[in-house]
């Protein structure tokens, strides 16, 4: 029985290997974890960027450099380029014995007066050691913002098993071996395993893809996994209605994205409803999945609380395949 589920896994494989569309879906963690590494600024990094000529005051460009991006260029006329662009720089330019601050006039006023603060300290000669201010730190080293960003794309890979189910599938009734199924040594049960290994697979593939390029490889990956897998059992029975309700990859890559659906209202409603609100969002296991993974993430969750997330959404889980059941048992029996 086992060597009979490993050889569909196997020709799942090798399928996707094939389609470039199963391909696709293969590197998607890998760029997902390479854009959120791109777009995600370290906690520590300013958004305040200076524009100054280089070799005119060293001593200020130092001191700058402690609370602001600064970029050098060779004259004024370069910095006044810069400055022009669409984006956010102000320029700092000489002016006789002293300087002014060269604008576009779009900035935002908080970024001017934080500029006009800055000179006013260095020009008054306030250095960090002089302030009574004490900085207390809670040991984060990544921004929220990239945490989010991890927490989503995890969860995306685990609909994107389901993805995979759904594309096999659709192979088998293209090659006509789920009808051949019938009369195969392999039963139903057995077909239906090996089939759902690639959506196993997928889930754990992605989010250690995930957790290691974009720097969260320390976190418990144990309790990481629990939570994916279990919100993957949904995606995996519904991969295996598309697919087997479809007669090709594109129609039923097509008809699948409707799963991410209730997986964006989840984590919507995670991150812009209040306390009293997320109810809304409780019948749909990615809410769970997202809350579980976000306290990974967060490296403050407990046993306790993992397991009884993965309790909810297996449970959500059970409902679902007693109402999807008997139509991936009239599917495979249709062929």
């Amino acid at each position: 029985m086992l060597k009979k589920i490993t050889a569909v896994f196997l020709r799942d494989l090798k399928v996707n290997t094939r389609e470039m569309i199963s391909i696709y879906i293969l590197v998607v963690p890998v760029l997902f974890a390479i854009f959120i590494n791109l777009l995600t600024p370290g906690i520590n990094d300013t958004t305040v960027r200076l524009a100054m000529i280089d070799g005119d005051n060293p001593a200020q460009v130092e001191y700058l450099e402690n609370f602001a991006n600064v970029s050098l260029f060779k004259n004024a006329a370069d910095v006044e380029e810069r400055v022009g662009r669409r984006d956010n720089f102000i320029g700092i330019l000489p002016e006789g014995d002293g300087y002014y601050i060269f604008k576009q006039g779009n900035e935002p006023e908080y970024l001017i007066d934080f500029t006009k603060l800055l000179k006013t300290l260095f020009e008054t000669g306030a250095s960090l050691g002089d302030s009574a201010a004490e900085i207390v730190e809670f040991g984060r080293e990544t921004p929220p913002l990239k945490k989010m960003l991890v927490n989503i794309s995890i969860l995306f890979s685990s609909v994107l098993g389901g993805m995979m189910i759904t594309l096999n599938v659709v192979e088998e009734k293209a090659d006509n071996t789920i009808s051949a199924m019938n009369v195969s040594p392999i039963s139903r049960t057995g077909f239906i395993l090996g089939k759902s290994l690639m959506g196993v697979t997928m889930p754990i593939y992605g989010s250690l893809a995930i957790l290691l390029i974009t720097g969260y490889g320390g976190v418990n990956v144990a309790q990481m996994l629990l939570l994916i897998l279990s919100a993957a059992i949904l995606s995996m029975m519904i991969g295996f209605i598309e697919g087997l309700n479809n007669d090709d990859m594109m129609t039923a890559a097509g008809s699948f994205k409707l799963v991410f659906m209730p997986l964006a209202g989840a984590i919507a409603a995670a991150e812009a409803l209040s306390e009293k609100w997320q109810w809304v969002a409780w019948w749909v296991p990615y809410y769970w999945a997202y809350k579980g993974n976000d306290s990974v993430l967060s490296q403050s969750s407990t046993w306790g609380q993992i397991l009884l997330y993965t309790g909810i959404i297996l449970g959500m889980c059970g409902l679902v395949y007693l109402i999807l059941a008997p139509r991936i048992r009239a599917g495979l029996e249709k062929g």
